[in-house]
């Protein structure tokens, strides 16, 4: 079944990139400059991966001054980032579709990434944290997007890879593509996507 979409929203951490080294490395360089205990990599990826940075702290019961910190030091550990080689071709295969980010990633960190690896051009939007009052897996940020692009989010597919994004995408009727997790359609990479929607 091909989908017609009026618009592509992506979530960018897990999606467009493999940021989560990066992340992991950044947030225990901040707790440990606040001589606080680090955490490991299996608690990262469990109860924190895909969240809001600053629900994450506040989860936590920490000070948002770490967070600050954590998005400052980023950029010295984005070469921590990978990504697919064929992102480039894949967007650009989709090229007729208005396009979005939707990312909980901070404006600053998520500009560094886009810009990084020369994908900020193929999108309409980009939609952070910043933003918005409430992250994923609050809608806030798929209405916002939808807005910008004066598309209805019940005819648009938003790309996710975590449970924040199948929630706030669900939340507004959109029609939902997983990477490697349970949504309206699943999918094992971004390349598949391609192949969803064009005829």
């Amino acid at each position: 079944m091909k989908i017609k979409p009026d618009a592509i929203l992506f979530d960018m951490d897990g999606v467009l990139v493999d940021s989560m080294d990066s992340w992991f490395t950044s947030l225990n360089t901040a707790l440990k400059a606040f001589k606080l205990d680090e955490i490991s990599r299996d608690e990262f990826i469990e109860k924190y991966w895909g969240h809001d940075l600053y629900d994450n702290l506040d989860r936590m019961g920490l000070d948002h001054e770490i967070g600050r910190l954590c998005n400052n030091i980023y950029g010295e550990n984005i070469s921590h980032i990978k990504f697919d080689p064929n992102i480039k071709n894949i967007l650009n295969e989709l090229n007729d579709y208005k396009k979005g980010v939707i990312t909980n990633t901070p404006k600053n960190s998520a500009f560094q990434i886009l810009e990084k690896i020369d994908i900020k051009h193929f999108f309409d939007v980009v939609i952070t944290s910043d933003d918005v009052n409430n992250a994923k897996p609050n809608p806030e940020i798929v209405v916002k997007a939808c807005k910008i692009l004066r598309v209805n989010p019940e005819k648009i597919i938003l790309v996710g890879d975590t449970n924040s994004d199948i929630k706030a995408g669900k939340a507004v009727n959109c029609i939902v593509v997983g990477l490697n997790i349970n949504a309206d359609y699943t999918i094992k990479n971004l390349s598949e996507l391609v192949n969803l929607i064009l005829q």
